[in-house]
């Protein structure tokens, strides 16, 4: 697996020159087209993590891996990238126009936390297929916020928040509310999403993080100081899954995005993700996807 890529890598590669004061006080953040990049000229985007998030509108079909996932874009789409998820593009040369924005979390101190936006969330949809007149909603978004960073105004950088919020929730309006986004936060709840964010935070299994620490119920009751019993209740109830159901299938996710973007062999994934015998994770891997781990591996992506 490849080291997560910080934003003075992603400048190097994309554009060989590096911004001043990138590391600063109030944050990093640009928006750009994305003209120079797609068609002729694309490059490819490695899969790998990044140290910062990213929002990019385009137009032209392409596909987008998303840890495990494949998602193809049609015709034009608003497509949310953050730290958590490790992600590549496939086809940028059939990639037409559009614009895309970084920044990190930095940008956003005291202003809010981007994990709690389901768009930044794992599990939630980070594409968004748009209508011509979505496009051109989002875009003057882009087009304000070139104007801004282009500004002299003082507090420029408080209305380019403003204008990610903005397409936050112009996406985020796209998709019906969950059952979850409209009930009151409770003790139940904040348990769930302690154990789901400690769940979450294991991940990805890398050369800098070869092993998972927490891999049962126990293990995470004890972590949160809470009953294993009182820890599964709570889980059931909030997300209609068992705690282990859940620890399953991230492990099943991670083991899926190794097979795939890994040179690691079975073994070494087995290890990994905290199986005592090979055999017992080519067990695990059959039973919840019909297939052993090496033909998972051969089979061509879809």
């Amino acid at each position: 697996m490849e080291h997560i890529e910080k934003l003075e890598e992603f400048y190097q590669r994309k554009f060989d020159w590096m911004p001043e004061g990138i590391r600063n006080e109030i944050g990093h953040f640009n928006v750009f087209k994305l003209e120079p990049f797609v068609g002729e000229k694309a490059r490819p985007v490695p899969y790998k993590k990044r140290d910062f998030y990213k929002i990019t509108l385009l137009t032209g079909h392409s596909k987008v891996h998303f840890a495990d996932k494949v998602i193809e874009v049609q015709k034009q789409a608003l497509v949310f990238s953050n730290p958590q998820i490790p992600y590549k593009w496939e086809h940028t040369a059939q990639i037409r126009s559009g614009f895309f924005c970084i920044f990190n979390q930095h940008f956003f101190h005291q202003y809010g936390k981007l994990s709690q936006y389901s768009v930044f969330q794992p599990g939630a949809s980070h594409v968004f297929e748009l209508s011509d007149e979505q496009v051109s909603q989002a875009s003057a978004v882009y087009e304000r916020m070139f104007a801004e960073i282009n500004s002299d105004y003082i507090h420029k950088y408080d209305v380019l928040r403003n204008l990610v919020f903005e397409l936050l929730h112009f996406a985020m309006k796209l998709q019906p509310s969950s059952t979850f986004d409209k009930q009151t936060l409770n003790a139940s709840q904040r348990i769930s999403t302690l154990f789901l964010e400690l769940l979450e935070r294991q991940f990805p299994i890398d050369d800098t993080h070869q092993s998972l620490d927490l891999r049962s119920a126990s293990d995470f009751a004890a972590q949160l100081h809470v009953h294993v019993n009182h820890l599964n209740r709570v889980v059931k109830e909030v997300t209609h899954k068992t705690t282990t159901q859940l620890i399953s299938e991230r492990i099943l996710q991670e083991s899926k995005i190794l097979l795939r973007h890994s040179a690691w062999s079975a073994a070494e994934i087995a290890y990994a993700l905290g199986f005592k015998e090979v055999t017992h994770f080519h067990n695990f891997f059959k039973k919840h996807t019909g297939c052993s781990p090496l033909k998972f591996r051969q089979a061509p992506v879809s």
